[in-house]
């Protein structure tokens, strides 16, 4: 089924003032671009529920829209309804709607045990008032038990109602395409928008790959390795392999692109040029 592309762009809510004040210019920037929206992402069991609203509100009052992350695990019913309510308040149309982490030292997930029944929720409340994306893996969740079973985790976050999904990150558009291959094979019909995360540390990328479960090539890795501390070259090489990556995507009828800003204008902004996205 043939979707019109969608090009977004993420965020993390600032911790510090000098970091509110780096994203207020990142947001400026990147905003000349005309993504589709911004997602804001949310902490282990809300842990910056407060910053991420406060984040979405700023990009609502300028006029563009926002898509908060929303975790469910950890969290009830009422939680739930009054964060929907409070969106539905300031303008907010569209949710990220996710099962999320377990916070360190919490034994209870909660009144949701699985995005799907997230997704659910939000339609009984709100109706179609939302655009809801769901996450994907074409990796496979780094907690899933097997690959059959993450493969039944999201078809039934896709039919409880969501209207797109967002995949992790990754480097080998075969996988991507073999995971589209098999939703559709099971029915999956909506858009899954291939997640972008711009290589231009490598350190802070096998840190992050390791957490989430993303795999880097082991070509990839090898050459980042061996530029050692020449960050120009990491920067150059990085540019070069995820233009690429996203060129391919793109040229085989990926529905868009979602970019993993890490609140930076530079790399997102680069990757978009390269790419003549709305030119």
């Amino acid at each position: 089924m043939k979707h019109e592309k969608s090009f977004s762009c993420e965020f993390f809510p600032p911790k510090t003032e000098k970091g509110a004040e780096n994203l207020r210019t990142t947001l400026a920037e990147l905003a000349t671009l005309n993504p589709a929206y911004f997602s804001v992402t949310f902490g282990a069991g809300g842990s910056t529920q407060e910053g991420t609203f406060d984040t979405v509100k700023e990009i609502q009052k300028k006029g563009l829209s926002a898509a908060p992350h929303l975790s469910c695990i950890g969290s009830t019913e009422d939680n739930i309804r009054a964060l929907l309510k409070s969106y539905i308040d300031i303008g907010v149309n569209r949710i990220v709607a996710l099962r999320g982490d377990m916070p360190s030292g919490m034994r209870e997930t909660g009144e949701f045990r699985y995005a799907n029944e997230l997704v659910e929720f939000i339609r009984s409340e709100t109706g179609d008032h939302f655009h809801i994306e769901v996450a994907a893996y074409p990796e496979f969740h780094p907690q899933a038990p097997s690959a059959q079973v993450d493969m039944e985790n999201f078809v039934r976050k896709a039919k409880a109602g969501a209207n797109a999904a967002i995949t992790q990150y990754f480097y080998n558009a075969d996988g991507y395409y073999r995971f589209i291959d098999d939703c559709e094979k099971l029915g999956v019909e909506i858009p899954i928008i291939p997640g972008i995360m711009p290589i231009t540390n490598y350190s802070n990328l096998k840190r992050f790959s390791d957490m989430c479960g993303a795999e880097i090539p082991r070509w990839i890795e090898k050459r980042l390795i061996g530029y050692g501390d020449d960050k120009a070259s990491i920067v150059a090489f990085g540019e070069e392999v995820v233009t690429e990556l996203c060129r391919k995507l793109l040229d085989n009828d990926a529905p868009g692109l979602h970019f993993y800003t890490m609140n930076q204008t530079g790399p997102t902004r680069t990757l978009w040029h390269n790419l003549s996205i709305g030119c």
